[in-house]
């Protein structure tokens, strides 16, 4: 017991001093100037609506985990946020007492120190343990609900909400109205019936949405789902430029997923690969290196002149 507490104590001490390195004067970061702050629905649907001088942005897949940092936790949310403006995509599942909370997989076996079906477990349950890092070193850091999440991330990120299949849409739509969240939260969807779902219930927000052809654009529209509500998913490989095109003469921002094999060609060939793929009409990158792609976009912008007038 002894030797679980110190080890606890060092993991605390070690995720403090990562912490106070990243905002160090040195770093050329001031957390609090880049946070994206967000006052009215209008403000969000401005930040994700195409123009010739969009802000380009990166998306921290599953909140961007990394050592000593796991995924779908808050102190994760705020280590990223203290270096770029950021949206954060993360998890959400239901207890079985009917709480909302973040978790990715159907088990909590991968990111946690316990076993079981989130479903099959009650939030006291879940309280009880504690978060894995990316190399499974258990953490400080316990899985935190939704209302936690959104509670936190105002003022500061936009969320994207990947609703997993057993949590209602409408159970998620509640908790943003209770957090008044519509600012600052996007809504992610897999196919036109869930869209229109998401649209039916709540008009006002966002929706990430799959379109990888102008016939997937066709059938939102048929569904009813405007242009001016809809971010684009255009998939984890780069589509035809035709499609880029297509969306942003709708107004559409596109969200290139990076995770997985575009990382890993930055990571062998060069970062300079996020940049191309912002030049060749991505608008966000969700990535899993939001650190490394951070850092270009941020050179990017300042080449670019870019500049919104929800970041500081």
């Amino acid at each position: 017991m002894a030797r679980h507490l110190v080890n606890r104590f060092l993991s605390v001490l070690a995720a403090a001093s990562c912490l106070l390195s990243c905002v160090s004067t040195n770093s050329g970061y001031r957390y609090g100037a880049d946070l994206i702050r967000l006052q009215t629905v209008d403000d969000l649907h401005r930040l994700l609506t195409y123009h010739e001088t969009r802000y380009p942005l990166i998306s921290a897949h599953r909140g961007g985990p990394s050592a000593g940092y796991p995924e779908n936790a808050i102190e994760t949310f705020e280590k990223n946020a203290q270096l770029q403006p950021i949206i954060i995509e993360c998890d959400v599942r239901i207890t079985s007492d009917s709480v909302l909370v973040l978790m990715h997989d159907e088990t909590v076996d991968r990111t946690t120190n316990a076993s079981g079906k989130v479903s099959e477990l009650s939030l006291n349950d879940l309280k009880n343990v504690y978060l894995t890092d990316v190399d499974g070193n258990e953490t400080p850091y316990r899985i935190p609900t939704l209302d936690e999440a959104l509670q936190w991330g105002k003022g500061k990120v936009v969320f994207t909400l990947d609703v997993k299949r057993d949590v209602p849409y409408s159970t998620v739509i509640r908790a943003i109205r209770r957090h008044k969240a519509e600012p600052y939260v996007v809504v992610i969807t897999y196919n036109a019936d869930q869209a229109a779902t998401v649209h039916q219930l709540a008009p006002d927000l966002m929706i990430s949405a799959s379109i990888g052809s102008a016939n997937d654009l066709l059938r939102l529209n048929e569904h009813n789902v405007p242009d001016s509500r809809l971010v684009a998913f255009v998939g984890t490989s780069e589509p035809d430029t035709a499609v880029y095109r297509l969306l942003h003469e709708h107004g559409i921002l596109c969200i290139l997923g990076t995770m997985g094999n575009l990382d890993d060609r930055a990571s062998s060939r060069g970062d300079h690969l996020y940049a191309e793929w912002i030049d060749r009409g991505a608008d966000i990158l969700s990535t899993d290196r939001p650190v490394e792609a951070g850092k270009v976009l941020r050179e990017y912008r300042q080449i670019h002149k870019l500049k919104s007038p929800f970041i500081n």
